[in-house]
């Protein structure tokens, strides 16, 4: 049987691997886009240096939130490898410690790595993106945005009906739009107008458009000075449009989902990335039990290399799974809960299931 000082010693050791690779990654992550700060801020006048590593600093651990799974892969390969190489593995075994036992003390170091992943530290990177974000836009001004794909989608309803709304170019937080295109229908559906304007002001209850143009099936076209088209959105609400679901807190993402469906807006993103987090923590036992079936056997004559090739190689697959699965969730061929859970649920299952094999079998 397993004791209390076994159990927090493995805990221990996994710990300290986890958040090793996990400090590595983030290093390596913090670097790069600090270079490529500085790349793009070659031609910005009054942009220091300091001022360029506190932005990156900002940035980076909404990045390395990314990478984590990789991390708890990482760090649980290397403290199984380091137990097999000083024979403490083979003592563990020999004491009649099964592999479901002295397994539970990495599980329950991820599970807790996961929760606190989720809650605390999803909202903290979310904050700092946001930051880094307004910073950014301060230093670099338009370029900032001209590497960005700036039309707008927006689909709204109305006590006249339903309209979709595209826009080319945004400003004041979706309130100002420009090269404006709608299409209006009745309350039953049918289609009743397309219009186009070359602006567009978000007042109380309704759209002012400017220097308009209105067509209409069976109808010539007309011009207008001014088409006041109704919606119930808010200025917030439009500038939801802008925010990325990765830039939302954990904690906010049920009331956005919340408001952005109320509007008639498509709230997909959100919802896919607020299963995925509350996946996260399953998601990262399934890595622990990956890194075991192919850690947990004896290295004394080599073999180190093959083994770590065989996880990265197994991890990569997961996530490519897990990011196909997303795509196909945000696209709405799947459902929220099916494209967040499935990865995470069959990675567990296939580990397990191989482990029970390697073991039992």
């Amino acid at each position: 049987m397993m004791t209390s000082t076994l159990g927090l010693y493995l805990s221990g050791r996994f710990l300290r691997t986890i958040g090793g690779v996990f400090g590595v990654l983030f290093l390596i992550i913090y670097i790069g886009d600090f270079a490529e700060m500085l790349r793009r801020a070659g031609d910005a006048a009054g942009v220091t240096t300091g001022m360029l590593a506190f932005l990156s600093l900002l940035r980076t651990p909404a990045i390395a939130e990314q990478v984590l799974p990789f991390a708890v892969l990482g760090g649980a390969m290397f403290a199984f490898i380091g137990l097999s190489r000083r024979l403490e593995l083979v003592f563990i075994r020999s004491a009649g410690v099964s592999v479901w036992q002295f397994l539970t003390p990495p599980v329950v170091i991820v599970l807790l790595i996961g929760v606190l992943a989720t809650t605390v530290y999803n909202p903290l990177s979310a904050s700092l993106k946001q930051r880094a974000d307004r910073i950014e836009t301060g230093i670099f001004g338009k370029s900032a945005r001209a590497s960005q794909d700036t039309s707008l989608w927006l689909r709204q309803r109305s006590v006249d009906g339903q309209s979709i709304l595209r826009a080319e170019r945004s400003s004041d937080s979706g309130s100002v739009l420009s090269g404006v295109t709608s299409f209006v229908y009745h309350a039953d559906g049918r289609f009743m107008e397309r219009i186009e304007a070359a602006r567009a002001l978000l007042e109380y209850g309704a759209w002012r458009l400017e220097d308009v143009r209105i067509s209409a099936p069976g109808e010539a076209t007309r011009a207008a000075d001014t088409y006041f088209l109704a919606t119930n959105l808010t200025s917030e609400q439009v500038s939801q449009s802008f925010l990325a679901p990765a830039s939302v807190s954990f904690w906010k993402l049920p009331e956005v989902m919340a408001r952005t469906e109320a509007a008639g807006l498509d709230a997909s993103g959100y919802k896919l990335r607020h299963q995925s987090l509350l996946a996260r923590p399953l998601l990262l036992i399934a890595m622990v039990l990956i890194a075991a079936t192919v850690s947990l056997r004896f290295f004394r004559s080599g073999g180190v290399s093959r083994t770590v090739s065989g996880g990265v190689a197994a991890g990569f697959v997961l996530y490519v799974a897990t990011k196909l699965a997303g795509d196909l969730g945000g696209a709405g061929l799947l459902s929220a809960t099916v494209a967040a859970w499935a990865p995470a649920i069959i990675g567990a299952m296939l580990g397990i299931l191989v482990l029970l094999h390697q073991e039992d079998g």
